[in-house]
């Protein structure tokens, strides 16, 4: 005979087969209407009190039917169009979309939301580190497994949609909490040396492409801020130049963005010669509102540049980069050459002076030797008689 219990605990009873049954009312069915059932066995009654215990106070927390109505996969969806779309910025849009269609639903997608645990992922990570690259013409060549970073970031979306799954009573803890994540991969920093630079601006000029990769080492702007440029951001007389927007590909199509961050919007004053050189380049520019502008006269496509510059380097035999490498080459040469730190912040666009310091940390730290050599110098020559 099942034990009374009081109103909302439950009734725990033994069975036939000698085990204990705890046994609660879960909600009722949506769609009938009838009143829902479940339970929990042990070999003890003590056992089966603990569990049942935990059972209701998780059915407390969580709406479990409503919850068994989706999968992973059918989450992430409900996620990505009613939270994601809002919170993200568009240019992100299609990089989250990728995550979950091209690793997320394919791998765990099938598991019911309220199933998903903290192995699942741990096993979803493992595999994307060893062969989660997607094969595709541009990737031929590339390891089969994606970086730690890619996976970390992965780890990130799913978190997030867990995390709103939660908010709205679907499970009862995150399965994220506590996962262990691939350590990052350091990625040395690359610039090009100040004594390769001519080689690289001659062969930019042989190019055709000499305006854009100077401007971009003498501002250090990201990538799509270089291409989002117009000439109503250009200030030839006050020698100013306003980054407003930023150029990027988004669903396949080369569209404008707004910026990374509030940080990123900022003025750069321009030296003489970066002038003169806007000058010229508003002469070839014809009726087109970009600096740099393709062939049709919108913006370039981020890959093209991409290619025009590794095109450039191997011309001038030089070692490859990315392009945010000129950004960084921009950043070291000014800080080498005296232009204190925070100024330097400022024209990176960065959220913080100590953010650039943490990056720069290398070039300080040398130019911080030269300052204490200086001073002992100084000093030294005070305390000659």
């Amino acid at each position: 005979m099942a034990k009374r219990r009081a109103n909302g605990e439950g009734s725990i009873r033994k069975r036939s087969d000698g085990r204990w049954e705890g046994r609660y009312t879960a909600g009722r069915d949506p769609e009938t209407g009838k009143t829902v059932y479940k339970n929990v066995l042990g070999k003890t009654q003590a056992e089966v009190k603990t569990k049942l215990k935990q059972a209701l106070q998780e059915n407390a927390e969580v709406d479990t039917l409503k919850a068994a109505q989706y999968t992973v996969g059918q989450w992430m969806d409900v996620w990505f169009e009613n939270y994601a779309k809002i919170k993200v910025r568009p240019s992100s849009h299609q990089t989250y979309r990728g995550y979950i269609d091209n690793h997320i639903k394919p791998n765990i997608g099938n598991i019911k939301l309220n199933k998903l645990t903290t192995l699942d992922l741990q096993k979803l990570y493992k595999k994307l580190l060893s062969r989660g690259r997607i094969e595709r013409i541009e990737t031929k060549g590339q390891p089969k497994g994606l970086s730690p970073k890619t996976v970390r970031n992965i780890h990130q979306v799913i978190s997030s949609a867990m995390d709103f799954a939660r908010s709205q009573k679907l499970i009862a803890v995150n399965p994220t909490d506590g996962c262990a994540l691939p350590k990052l991969e350091h990625r040395e920093m690359k610039t090009l040396p100040v004594e390769q630079l001519a080689s690289f601006l001659r062969e930019a000029k042989e190019s055709g492409v000499f305006e854009m990769y100077y401007i971009e080492l003498a501002t250090g702007l990201r990538r799509g801020e270089l291409l989002g440029l117009k000439w109503e951001d250009i200030d030839l007389e006050q020698g100013t130049l306003r980054v407003q927007r930023q150029v990027s590909r988004i669903n396949g199509e080369v569209v404008e963005a707004p910026l990374k961050t509030k940080n990123s919007y900022r003025a750069i004053s321009l030296g003489a010669d970066a002038l003169g050189i806007l000058k010229e380049q508003r002469k070839k520019c014809g009726d087109s509102e970009y600096v740099f502008p393709s062939t049709t006269g919108g913006p370039i496509s981020p890959d093209s540049v991409i290619q025009m510059l590794h095109r450039v380097l191997k011309r001038a035999g030089l070692p490859k980069v990315r392009f945010h490498d000129l950004r960084h080459t921009f950043a070291t040469v000014a800080l080498q050459n005296g232009v204190d730190i925070k100024t330097v912040s400022g024209m990176l666009g960065h959220y913080s002076a100590g953010f650039t310091l943490d990056t720069y940390a290398h070039v300080t730290t040398t130019a911080q030797r030269e300052a204490a050599k200086t001073m002992g110098s100084v000093l030294s020559g005070a305390l000659q008689p």
